[in-house]
Parts: structure tokens; C-alpha cells; sequence
């Protein structure tokens, strides 16, 4: 016989793939589907695989970030810095400052460090222009692109601060520094025009060394920069090392969940194919006897059946790597906007890897029915396809008639158990459908959680500042048009003093609440740093007075601080620290030293998981900053802030009405993201039980025109074929709803390990019964709808065409 080409063996598999036009579809489509998930999951974890490093290295992001007090320092001094030992590269002195803008409608931005650059520099932080230009004039500004959304826009304006005579900055770019050496970028004569006696101007620098990629070898460029000038001239610097570990933090969390689907998808495929191609074998007995009658080896009967699976799957993970580079630019698209990244694309590997490998899968899911096919003999495989089928499966029609059913229903959940491997693929085929919506809906759920157990104190209507050296600078009470997501967030750059804030008597400030109608409940919150024994450096320090419980954060375990002498800890504070619930730790507040007992570990991963919250009562000398209130229903939160600030302004307070925060946008990505991928496996899951089901339906038609002959209506013929994929779809439902709610009690810990925190109860404990009974529901619609088609197709067909099929 000719080998595969045009000859017959060539002729043998166009006729084979012609003829089985429903299987040749069924694998192309499954094979599109999963080659198609596999490039957007593998894409992604290209993309989250350190993306800082990549974007970091793309911009020659400065190793330290140094800012200096030029009144002690000159310029000329700091140009002598670029020579020291181990520097390989260097830009500066720019002018910077802080300073905290305030939009056209009243919303407050954080303080944020505003720098002077004449463009995007080279050699050091070359900054990534995201859209837009540079700024080239007074009043322009270059906001970094985390700020970029529905409220800060390319032409959108803000006032440099809530001073009267505050100067007016138009929005002209976009961009982004890997190493976050800044949040703003002005033109240098802007920028020192801005430096206000409160907020003070400083001269940053930015180094590159030949050796920075330890804590201890950081430390020791530092020591140098502080050696080469005079005391005190350095004010403070800021680590790559820090900005890389919070943004390697939240990209390493989405590893588990884009693994756990490209597992599911690879699962599914095997299995589909093996089913298709098994089918086609135990479909094609006659036809294998005559073409080894006619001639064909064993091994071009192999050859034959694995030559009809490649096709239709070559076409299909074409079409799939074609599908999966469309859908994955709009999610990179995100991912590059999440982490703050260089502008990403699918990597090419990836769209080789992935297609060499599903190619592989198939042949191996086709070969092992094909060698099937090629050790039947001769005789037995034509005596095998010409006789009637046997009596398999008798004792589940006889059960199944025991039913108080409809006797065409009763036949069709029997019909399974006469091919029982072909029924266990359906089985698995929309068990692992069933599967994935489960942990879909799990996972939405649990981020939706961890996206409202973000902020907590955001939750507040109204925020009122009373100011004093408590009072919380940078705590997010603004409305803030975007934010980094959960454990990417920049770190800001070291500068110089804080924007002064407005003092007032916080009892006088209290009291305005108090007697202000509308108030439903209230908090006041002091911030500041702390020291803590055990832990070199500071640590951010959250103090609570009052009722403090709508500001509480999820608790993973313990309870929130409800009194004095307690404190409550987040995850990583915990292993930092080596210390437990129950513990005692000495806390150092405005030179207040108290000893405080950890009474619970909070799901807080601000500050690098590095943040205490404890009573204000504890420390007798603090005072708050800022109250945190609630108002009565039917109270307007603008309304009552600006009575509010009409009464407390005056004392040198102010009032600010709090909006709904955005949702995070790690969390919408993870969110499209399985959505996407869920999608493709349910439909892949009925595209398995469409070709089982055609093939059932194809096999018993002689059965189905004695059936109609007899009297069974076209009704009752569809409820015969759905009902021979209902009983499938109970099966798997029930296996696939346990099983996805176990990968979702596996991968969700997972993720949170690899971000640095626990997770607490109402991030893992998303499910209710009624909506696992709806999943578990769900695996009997995926089997019906494949079955849909089919069964329209029986009800159709005439009966004397029926009995003329043999």
C-alpha cells in the first residue's frame, strides 16, 4: 500500500475525515478551544512571571533612589557621586518635592512626589512614556499611570493643593517608572516654583551599582553616598529591592489559578480526542476488516486513524493560536496596566510551545484506539461489524423499567451502560466542565471578598481632618482615580518633610461631629510610624479611638482590638517577627513606649504586610488626625461634609466626602481571565458529549425506527436522547461540583502564600448550598445542550429511513 499521500492510504483518511464531518468538527473545534487557553493561560504566566524585572531592566531602573538636602549639599557635590566606587551609571540632580493635589470636583489625591525632568531621561530610569507627551511648560504635568481611569484623563486638571492661591496643572502624559522613582513629573522650573516652605524642595539622584542585588550590598551603597558628602545631606533613599518584592508579590499570586486551568484544559482535550478517535474505531469495525482484506497493514491502519485526528486537529490549533493571541492582548493589556510593567505581547514561545505540544497530546490521545484498530484481525473484525449489537447493558433497562417513568425516558438512561467507556468519557467530560465553572464562581467570589476587605476605612461616607503631627498624611480617605493592585503598589520615593497639614483641636473637632445632624457613628484614626523590638527600622502604626468596628479589617484569626493594650498584626508581620496570637510585643509611638498583646491576625497587606493597628487609648499622648464617620440613611456624604467643613474649617479642619472605590484591577483581570477560560472548557465539555451522543444516536437508528413504528412520537424521541445524557450530566455534576470546590479550598491558600497573607473565612468561605446545587445543575445543562442537536436530528429523521440504516 502507498504510504500517507495521495495514494489509497491518503485516499483512506480524506474519506475518513469527509465522512465524520460531526467528530472531524468536534476535534478541531475542542482542540481550538484548549490550544486556545493554553496560549492566553501561558501568556499570562509569562507576563506575571517577574514582570518588574523585565520592565525594570528595559528602563535601567535605578538601584537607589536617593534624595538629598541641597541646602547641605551642592550640585557640583552631588556630580562627584557619579564617580564612586561601584557606580556603573547615574542621572540627576533633579528637583523634587511633594505635594498633594486636589481635583476640579473637590476629590483629594494622596501626597504624591512630584519631580523635574526636562524628558523621560536615558541611561537611568528611563521612564516609559504610556500615552500622551512630556510636560514642556509651567502647568503641565506628567501623572504616573496608575493614576490613568475614569477620573484623571490626558487633559484633566488639578490645583497643586487646597491653598487659594494654588496653581493650576493640566494632565499631558501618562508614564511609568519600573523602580517608582516618582509619582509626577514636571519641568524643573515648575517643580521648584511648587516647593512651598511646609513641603521643602529636595535634589534626587538616581544610581545604578555593580552590585546591588542583596539587602547588604544595598546597605553598603548607601554607606558610600553618605561618606562622599556631608553629614546630614542625605534625607532619606529608597531600594529597588523594596519596589521589586511588592510587585514579584502580586504577580506570584496569579500563578496557582492560571495553572490550575491550563490543567483543565490540557485534561479535557485528552480526553476528547481520545473519545472522538475511540468512537471512530468502535464505530468502524467493518470498515477496518475490509480495508485489512483489501491489503492495509496493521500499521497503516494506525496510521489511518491518527492521520483523521491530526487534521482537523492541526487545523484546530492553528485557528487556536490565532484565537489565543486575540483574546490575550486585551488581558495583557490589563496585566501591563496592573503591575506597571513594559508593554507586553505574546511571547513567541509560547506560540510554538504550546501547538508542538497539543499536536502531541493528540497523536498520543489518538494512537492508543488506533492501535486498537490495528491489532484487530481480519475475520473477527468484519464478522464483528456486520453482526447485530450485543445484549449489553440489559440489566440497567431492566432497573432503569422499574422507574415510575415514561418508558422512552427509561430507555434513554439505560442507553449509556451499552458502551460504558464511551458513557465514562462523557462522565469526565463534564465533570471537569463542571469543574471549572465551580472554581469560577468560587474564585469571583473570593476576590470580589478580598476587593471589598481592601481599604477598610475607605468604607467610610465622610472623612474628617483635624490635622496635628498625628494626623495620618497619605492615609486614603481621597477619591483616588486608580490605585495599584493589592501587593504591587509603588513605593514611594523618600523625600523631603510632609505638606503640612491643617491643625485643630481634635476635641473640638469631635465635638462639631457629634453635634452635626446626620451622624450616624464615628472613629477617630491617628497614623505615624512606630518602632517595634525585634524588627529593625519602622513599621506603619494605625491607632483607633471610639467604635473602631466598621473599620476593621478581616480577621484571619483572633478578633479585632475591642480595648486597651492590644494590637492586631498582619500575616507577615506575624512570621517576620516570629511571634503569635497571644504574644506581647513593644510597640514605639511619638516616643511612647508600651507593650501591646497581638489578639489577631488582620488580612491587610498594605505597607508590605508590615502594619500595626492598636487602640489610640494605649498611647495617652496620641491624638487622632482624622475621624472616620458614618451617616444616617437618606444623608447625603457631600451634603453633610460640606456643612461639616463650614463649621470645623474655621478651627483649621476640613471635611471630606468619601466615594465607592474602584474595583481593584488585578482583581477585574483574574476576574475576565476566568471567565474566559471557563467559558472554553464548559464548551469543550459539550462538544465531548455532542460527538458521543451523535455517535449513540447514529448506531442505535435502526432501534429508534422500530421505536417510531411502534408509535414514539418525535417528543418523545428527543426526551429518549436527552435523557441517555441526563443521568451522565448527575454524574458529573456530582463529581465535578465536590471536586472544583476542593481546587478552590487548594489554589486559594496558594495564592495568598504566594502574595504574603493568609486569607480569612470571608475570602475562603464563598459558597452556599443553593449555589452548589445550581453548579452541580449546571453539569446536567452542559450534557443537555450537547445533546440537543442530536436529539433534534432523531426526531427528524423518517422512519423508513430509520429501518433502511444499518
Amino acid at each position: 500500500m502507498s504510504r500517507f499521500g495521495s495514494g489509497a492510504l491518503g485516499r483512506v483518511v480524506r474519506s475518513g475525515v469527509g465522512r465524520r464531518r460531526v467528530q472531524t468538527l468536534v476535534i478541531a473545534v475542542a482542540t481550538m478551544m484548549a490550544v486556545a487557553s493554553a496560549v492566553v493561560a501561558g501568556s499570562l504566566m509569562v507576563a506575571t512571571n517577574a514582570p518588574f524585572d523585565r520592565a525594570f531592566a528595559s528602563q535601567h531602573g535605578a538601584h537607589i533612589t536617593a534624595e538629598f538636602d541641597p541646602d547641605r549639599v551642592s550640585a557640583a557635590q552631588l556630580e562627584g557621586t557619579r564617580h564612586l566606587d561601584g557606580v556603573t551609571a547615574s542621572a540627576g540632580p533633579f528637583p523634587s518635592t511633594t505635594i498633594s493635589p486636589v481635583g476640579r470636583d473637590g476629590g483629594h489625591l494622596p501626597a504624591l512626589t512630584l519631580v523635574g525632568r526636562s524628558g523621560r531621561g536615558s541611561g537611568v530610569d528611563e521612564v516609559d512614556l504610556k500615552s500622551g507627551r512630556w510636560a514642556r511648560k509651567s502647568g503641565e504635568i506628567v501623572l504616573s499611570a496608575s493614576f490613568s481611569g475614569e477620573f484623571l484623563k490626558l487633559g484633566s486638571t488639578l490645583m497643586s493643593s487646597e491653598a487659594a492661591d494654588a496653581r493650576t496643572l493640566t494632565v499631558v502624559g501618562f508614564a511609568l517608572s519600573a523602580g517608582a522613582s516618582a509619582d509626577m513629573w514636571a519641568t524643573p522650573a515648575q517643580v521648584r516654583s511648587l516647593a512651598t516652605g511646609d513641603s521643602g524642595l529636595t535634589s534626587q539622584m538616581l544610581y545604578r551599582f555593580d552590585s546591588a542585588g542583596t539587602k547588604s550590598q544595598i546597605a553598603d551603597d548607601r554607606k558610600k553616598l553618605t561618606a562622599a558628602l556631608p553629614s546630614g545631606a542625605l534625607v532619606g533613599t529608597q531600594s529597588w529591592l523594596d519596589t521589586k518584592r511588592a510587585a514579584d508579590q502580586g504577580a506570584a499570586a496569579t500563578i496557582p489559578f492560571l495553572f490550575a486551568f491550563g490543567v483543565l484544559g490540557i485534561v479535557m482535550s485528552v480526553i476528547i480526542v481520545g473519545s472522538v478517535i475511540s468512537g471512530a474505531v468502535g464505530t468502524s469495525l467493518r470498515r477496518i476488516g475490509i480495508l485489512k482484506a483489501i491489503g492495509f497493514t496493521p500499521g497503516e491502519v494506525v496510521r489511518a486513524y491518527v492521520a483523521q485526528a491530526l487534521i482537523p486537529a492541526g487545523a484546530g490549533i492553528a485557528l487556536g493560536v490565532v484565537l489565543g493571541n486575540l483574546l490575550a492582548v486585551p488581558l495583557l493589556e490589563d496585566t501591563e496596566s496592573v503591575y506597571g510593567t513594559v508593554s507586553l505581547s505574546v511571547a513567541w514561545w509560547v506560540d510554538v510551545v504550546v501547538p508542538v505540544c497539543a499536536l502531541l497530546v493528540v497523536a498520543i490521545a489518538a494512537l492508543l484506539p488506533a492501535l486498537r484498530a490495528g491489532r484487530l484481525r481480519t475475520v473477527e473484525a468484519i464478522a464483528v461489524g456486520r453482526a447485530p449489537r450485543t445484549a449489553r447493558g440489559q440489566w440497567a433497562h431492566r432497573a432503569a423499567g422499574r422507574l415510575p417513568l415514561p418508558r422512552p425516558v427509561t430507555y434513554g438512561l439505560a442507553s449509556p451502560f451499552a458502551h460504558p467507556v464511551r458513557a465514562v468519557a462523557m462522565v469526565l467530560a463534564v465533570t471537569f466542565g463542571t469543574v471549572a465553572a465551580t472554581f469560577a464562581v468560587g474564585l469571583t467570589q473570593s476576590l470580589n471578598a478580598v476587593g471589598s476587605a481592601q481599604d477598610p476605612e475607605g468604607r467610610a461616607d465622610v472623612t474628617a481632618i483635624s490635622g496635628g503631627p498625628n494626623s495620618g498624611a497619605g492615609q486614603r480617605v481621597e477619591k483616588k482615580p486608580k490605585q495599584p493592585a493589592a501587593g504591587a503598589e509603588r513605593a514611594p520615593a523618600t523625600s523631603g518633610p510632609n505638606q503640612g497639614q491643617p491643625s485643630a483641636d481634635p476635641d473640638a473637632v469631635r465635638a462639631a461631629i457629634v453635634a452635626q445632624p446626620g451622624t450616624a457613628s464615628y472613629y477617630g484614626v491617628a497614623r505615624g510610624d512606630a518602632t517595634v523590638s525585634g524588627i529593625s527600622g519602622t513599621v506603619r502604626a494605625v491607632l483607633y479611638q471610639g467604635d473602631s468596628r466598621p473599620g476593621s479589617y478581616e480577621m484571619i484569626h483572633g478578633h479585632w482590638i475591642d480595648g486597651r493594650g492590644q494590637v492586631v498584626v498582619p500575616t507577615r508581620f506575624l512570621e517576620r517577627t516570629g511571634t503569635k496570637i497571644g504574644d506581647t510585643v513593644r510597640v514605639t509611638f511619638e516616643k511612647e513606649s508600651v507593650s501591646l498583646r497581638i489578639v489577631g491576625e488582620a488580612f491587610d497587606t498594605s505597607d508590605d504586610g508590615m502594619q500595626v493597628h492598636a487602640d489610640l487609648d494605649s498611647f495617652p499622648s496620641a491624638e487622632p488626625g482624622a475621624f472616620q464617620i458614618e451617616v444616617d440613611p437618606g444623608v447625603t456624604p457631600a451634603e453633610y461634609a460640606d456643612e461639616l467643613s463650614g463649621v470645623i474649617e474655621p478651627l483649621g479642619g476640613d471635611a471630606i466626602a468619601n466615594f465607592a472605590p474602584e474595583g481593584e484591577n488585578m482583581i477585574l483581570v483574574l476576574e475576565a481571565m476566568a471567565a474566559l477560560l471557563t467559558l472554553m472548557l464548559v464548551s469543550v465539555a459539550g462538544l465531548g458529549v455532542l460527538n458521543s451522543v451523535v455517535l449513540d444516536t447514529r448506531e442505535r437508528v435502526h432501534d429508534l425506527g422500530v421505536c417510531k413504528a411502534l408509535g414514539m412520537s418525535p417528543r418523545q424521541t428527543v426526551g429518549l436522547v436527552l435523557a441517555s445524557v441526563a443521568g451522565i450530566g448527575v454524574v458529573g455534576g456530582l463529581i465535578g461540583v465536590p471536586a472544583g470546590f476542593a481546587l478552590h479550598g487548594y489554589v486559594l491558600p496558594v495564592m495568598g502564600e504566594a502574595a504574603g497573607t493568609g486569607l480569612p473565612p470571608s475570602v475562603l468561605d464563598v459558597y452556599d448550598p443553593s449555589q452548589l446545587v445550581l453548579l452541580g445543575l449546571a453539569g446536567v445543562l452542559v450534557a443537555l445542550l450537547g445533546a440537543t442537536a442530536p436529539a433534534g436530528w432523531a426526531a427528524k429523521v423518517r422512519t423508513a429511513t430509520a429501518l433502511r440504516t444499518e
